[in-house]
């Protein structure tokens, strides 16, 4: 049943017995919580986690010899994280603010770091570069109107 209820990349972290001491002992101390309850103390644990919020893209980037081939990108509030697909681990999040150009076609993504001159290319090739477009658009745009608000109440 572990292998039900635990990431597979997460499962050597502990001993089987260890995960099974740990799910009893958090099952006990919350079985008396209303399904209410029981939701906003999930939703606290993982409103911590790097990717809350997040929308994942699998892609292909043939572009930065320190990546893996194969990524999975990762577009929230804090910008687009880099995460390998195997390990889960979070290669890197760019802010916003690093994110100079991008564009997209029907297979493929293309995000330019850093300035345009002296920037890293990110190239992958994925169907759903439209969505990644788009998604990255609504984020910076609501980031600029949120500055320019701020601005404007700093200067009143």
């Amino acid at each position: 049943m572990l292998r039900d209820l635990i990431p597979a990349d997460l499962s050597k972290a502990q001993s089987t017995n260890e995960w099974k001491r740990v799910i009893v002992q958090h099952y006990n101390n919350d079985s008396g919580m209303s399904p209410e309850e029981a939701k906003i103390s999930f939703l606290k644990v993982i409103f911590r986690w790097p990717t809350f919020g997040s929308a994942f893209f699998e892609v292909k980037q043939t572009t930065d010899p320190n990546y893996p081939e194969h990524l999975l990108i990762a577009i929230n509030k804090q910008g687009v994280s880099l995460i390998h697909p195997v390990s889960k681990e979070i290669l890197v999040t760019n802010p916003f603010t690093r994110i100079s150009n991008w564009s997209s076609g029907n297979t493929y993504f293309h995000m330019t770091i850093g300035n345009l001159v002296r920037g890293t290319k990110l190239l992958c090739e994925t169907s759903l570069g439209y969505k990644m477009d788009d998604l990255l658009t609504s984020y910076i745009s609501l980031m600029l109107t949120n500055m320019n608000k701020q601005k404007t109440i700093r200067l009143k």
